[in-house]
């Protein structure tokens, strides 16, 4: 049944064909004499045009005609002679979209409409017939191999004379083809598909004799091999067409077709070398790039299938680094990528549309051909080191083509890419296998022994790209600055990556001087490649690729700190690093050394992060103040302190800035880690801060804000002027949460303390009242007037709260919690102080004529009136309760009084000053 399918397929096309035979030599005469019609409108003057719409030649050229005629008055009249105005050619015209009309030869035919009829009997039986031919062959072979019909030789003799003839037959049909016939069909010549199959039968045939039946060595093989894919190389150039290139891909599809159960895997691979190369040749001399990226895919993807049962990857990797340098050397080679965008601007968007321009799809199909199957060779347990190097040689040949051909992002970015996975990939097996040594049965001796070539693999790959990053640099920062950018991104990342991998899993934690060496080394190598460029002229153009390697040189120093250091020496050894970079500043003025800086100090805060004790809570002193904590924090902070002072005049206002903040902020943590480790025994816990501990803090933050506020005033700064309304912000928080609310001790029952006025009281409201009350009159005329007045409402509130715990201090003793109720004195004594308040605010208000005071004195002398009537009045008896409604009578006839007066005297004086100027005005 199977069998008679292409009989009746074969069947189907000749009916087609046989039909429309007759309708397409009318179709081919009648679009011949419109094109030459249309040819000639392009003269100026030409009368045609009339011409071509008298005709009644059928509905289809009327339209044309008519498309034809009234396209020239669509458009502007010039005001000056021009040449030959273009017309839109009709689409069912076109034959090539990037040749006008005018530019063709008269005597070129136009390609027909891409009807049903004409899809199925002049493309689609084309294609069909040399498929068919190619399968033909290859099965006639397989055929008589199952059937014992005829011997080997004889086989495949008849294999590669039938391949000879196809040739044959497409170089006679070229020859004798109509002249019409390349430009009305160009992707369906059938000279093309003839010699496309009779290659495929060739390279069957050949490949038959040496791998199945070694009939011919391998030498031998090679040599035929080479022959036909470079003959065949020279009749695709005669017949012009893709189809011929597309024979030489397709053949690496032959070996897929003629089996053998013990393949050579030498042999396949010299193959498909061989035919990858020959169509790389194939594709530069014709300009082809769907053909090239089609042999590139195929080749991947038979050495991804090769090391499914990989007894050896060396032909694999050569075959693979084979394919690099073709496609390096031969095509698209040393082409460029567009000039007009070779100089675009630092942007995600000008790399974009780098990254989309030149050979596309070459670039990525060799990408993944070699990264993925790279991958794979990982992937063969703990104890096989041969597959790492391959795996490393096929990273840095696709590496050292991205560098070597210009504007190559897709090879350079995937083999960055690959290195980091392989990485990833090695040590996570090695982790995985060093975790469940015993439940696997692996020997931990081979385990072990593998961390060496593995740590050579990383080392190397980071030193190759190094190397490859600088040398792309140094030779093209000028002309194409982008992509040397994105080399400064790999060289200044990348490395640091492989070697701090290389270290996590095989180094030695304690001190590992070959880690550190290397990392030494690669600084030393980009703070020297930086300089060669500076005195190469590539500022400011290549500015941000100087500041990347630089960043890179930190990064691969502080490794090396930490490879021969640990804990708190680390710590405190970044930041004179970072310094250090700081006060090159002095010597080269580049935009990178204050980020250093930066960098360190950010590296400091995640220290700081992952172990506040810094050297373990184990090992930290309990001695308050004179601890490993002062150094450990201390010292990153002044020299913090000491950079912003440094970098006082630098040109860049956001390195300035950061430095500012990252200056205030580390001495804040220096004082406040100082305080926690002090009042909490020499111990850094989790635990709940204390109320006196919390008020420190407060404090600390208060005077934050006010710090910054007068450097603000001397070195105006954005980090300055916000950061102090930040910390002010943060201490109402605190005000608010844990003053009055989490710590406060008539909630929690805390202990007071034993004296009467210096105590818990006295700490944890009364002295950050005051602290408020003094940043709100020094910011008033600072900072914006509804900042200041929270700061003197937060001020006023922890005094009164401090004026409300003490009554309650006064008649519970040291503990006031609230579940021991309250005292008919008690309630009045409230009443009394809060009125005291109240006073004393309006008093203060309008001493220094300040309306939040008076504000604030006004709330609490109705909170106060609420109090007497809704509580006192409940709750108190007998004389108290009419002393209390006495004294708050007296209190608020007082203060409505000197309202009166206060208001009064401001609304005489504009009043009195009227009159006096008054006869002045008249």
């Amino acid at each position: 049944m199977f069998e008679l399918l292409p009989l009746i397929l074969i069947g189907v096309l000749f009916v087609i064909n046989r039909g429309a035979t007759k309708r397409i030599d009318r179709l081919e005469k009648e679009l011949g004499d419109v094109r030459e019609r249309l040819l000639r409108l392009n003269t100026p003057g030409s009368a045609d045009a009339e011409t071509v719409i008298a005709q009644p030649a059928g509905e289809e050229r009327t339209e044309i005609s008519e498309h034809v005629a009234t396209a020239p008055e669509a458009e502007e009249p010039s005001p000056a002679p021009a040449p030959a105005p273009q017309q839109s050619e009709p689409a069912s015209l076109t034959d090539d979209d990037t040749m006008p009309v005018a530019a063709r030869s008269p005597s070129a035919p136009a390609a027909p409409a891409d009807s049903l009829e004409n899809l199925l009997g002049a493309r689609w039986a084309v294609w069909a017939g040399g498929l068919a031919l190619a399968l033909g062959g290859v099965f006639l072979v397989r055929y008589s191999i199952e059937s014992g019909l005829l011997g080997p030789g004889v086989r495949l003799t008849l294999a590669a004379i039938f391949g000879l003839l196809l040739i044959a037959a497409g170089e006679l049909v070229r020859r004798k083809a109509l002249p019409k016939a390349d430009a009305l069909y160009a992707n369906a010549m059938v000279p093309g598909i003839l010699t496309a199959a009779g290659a495929v039968s060739l390279f069957g045939a050949i490949y038959a004799a040496h791998g199945i039946y070694e009939f011919i060595g391998p030498t031998l093989a090679f040599i035929l091999l080479a022959l036909t894919a470079f003959g065949v190389l020279g009749l695709s150039l005669l017949h012009g067409q893709a189809l011929a290139g597309l024979g030489l891909a397709g053949s690496m599809l032959t070996p897929l077709l003629i089996s053998t159960t013990a393949p050579n895997l030498w042999t396949l691979f010299i193959y498909l070398t061989v035919a990858q190369v020959a169509t790389s040749f194939a594709s530069r001399l014709k300009g082809w790039l769907v053909v090239p990226a089609i042999a590139q895919a195929l080749l991947g993807l038979w050495a991804l299938v090769a090391l499914i049962d990989m007894t050896d990857i060396t032909p694999i990797a050569l075959s693979l680094i084979a394919m690099i340098a073709a496609w390096l050397l031969i095509w698209p080679g040393a082409t460029n990528n567009d000039p007009a965008v070779a100089g675009s601007p630092l942007s995600l968007d000008a790399l974009g549309r780098r990254m989309a321009s030149g050979p596309l799809g070459l670039d990525i199909t060799l990408s993944l051909a070699v990264l993925l199957p790279a991958l794979v060779m990982l992937d063969r347990g703990p104890t096989v080191s041969l597959p790492l190097f391959g795996f490393a040689a096929l990273i840095a040949a696709l590496a050292a083509a991205g560098s070597a051909r210009h504007g190559a992002f897709w090879p350079t970015i995937l083999a960055s890419v690959g290195a980091l996975l392989g990485a990833v990939v090695k040590s996570g097996l090695i982790l995985q296998a060093q975790i469940l040594l015993f439940g696997f049965g692996w020997d931990e001796t081979a385990v072990t022994a593998l961390g060496g070539p593995v740590m050579l693999i990383l080392l190397g790959l980071a030193a190759i790209f190094v190397l490859l990053g600088l040398a792309q640099i140094r030779r093209r920062f000028a002309q194409d600055p982008l992509f040397s950018t994105v080399w400064a991104v790999i060289v200044a990342i990348l490395p640091v990556l492989l070697a701090t991998i290389s270290f996590v899993f095989y180094g030695v934690y304690a001190r590992d001087w070959s880690h550190a060496l290397f990392a030494i080394a690669l600084g030393a190598v980009l703070i020297a490649g930086a300089e060669l460029l500076s005195r190469q002229g590539a500022l400011p153009v290549f500015r941000r690729g100087i500041d990347l390697l630089l960043v890179g040189s930190f990064a691969a120093f502080a490794l090396a700190l930490h490879a021969l250091t640990d804990g708190i020496i680390t710590t405190i050894l970044l930041a004179p690093l970072g310094f250090a970079y700081l006060m090159a500043t002095r010597k080269r003025h580049w935009s990178g050394l204050p980020w250093v800086m930066v960098a360190a100090l950010a590296g400091v805060l995640v220290r700081i992060a992952w172990d506040p004790t810094l050297v373990g809570p184990e090992a930290l002193s309990q001695t308050p103040i004179l601890n490993q904590l002062l150094p450990g924090y201390g010292i990153p902070a002044l020299l913090a302190l000491l950079s912003a002072y440094e970098l006082r005049n630098w040109s860049g206002a956001r390195v300035r800035n950061a430095l500012q903040g990252l200056a205030s902020l580390l001495g804040l943590l220096t004082i406040a880690i100082l305080v926690r480790h002090a009042m909490n025994g020499g111990v850094l816990d989790s635990s709940v801060p204390t109320l006196g501990e919390q008020s420190i803090y407060t404090l600390l933050v208060v005077g934050l804000s006010g710090i910054l506020m007068t450097l603000d005033l001397k070195s105006p700064s954005p980090v300055f002027r916000y950061g102090s309304m930040l910390a002010g912000g943060i201490a109402i928080l605190q005000t608010v949460s844990l003053h009055l609310g989490a710590l406060n001790p008539h909630f929690t029952g805390e202990s007071t303390g034993s004296w009467p006025l210096i105590n818990l009281l006295l700490i944890g409201y009364l002295l950050p009242g005051l602290g408020y009350a003094g940043l709100a009159y020094y910011a008033r005329d600072k900072r914006p007037l509804p900042y200041v007045i929270l700061l003197a409402l937060s001020g006023a509130v922890l005094g009164f709260a401090w004026v409300t715990l003490s009554v309650r201090r006064f008649w519970q003793g040291e503990f006031i919690p609230y579940w021991k109720g309250f005292e008919q004195a008690e309630t009045y004594s409230y009443s009394v102080a809060w009125l005291a308040i109240g006073v004393g605010l309006l008093a203060l208000g309008s001493r220094f004529d300040a309306r939040s005071l008076r504000i604030a004195s006004a709330v609490i002398v109705i909170l106060t009136v609420a109090k007497v009537f809704l509580i006192d009045m409940a709750n108190l008896e007998g004389v108290l309760r009419a002393l209390s409604f006495i004294g708050l009578g007296f209190v608020l006839i007082g203060i409505g009084l000197f309202y009166q007066k206060i208001l009064t005297g401001k609304t005489a004086r504009p009043a009195a000053v009227d009159e006096d100027e008054a006869p002045t005005g008249i």
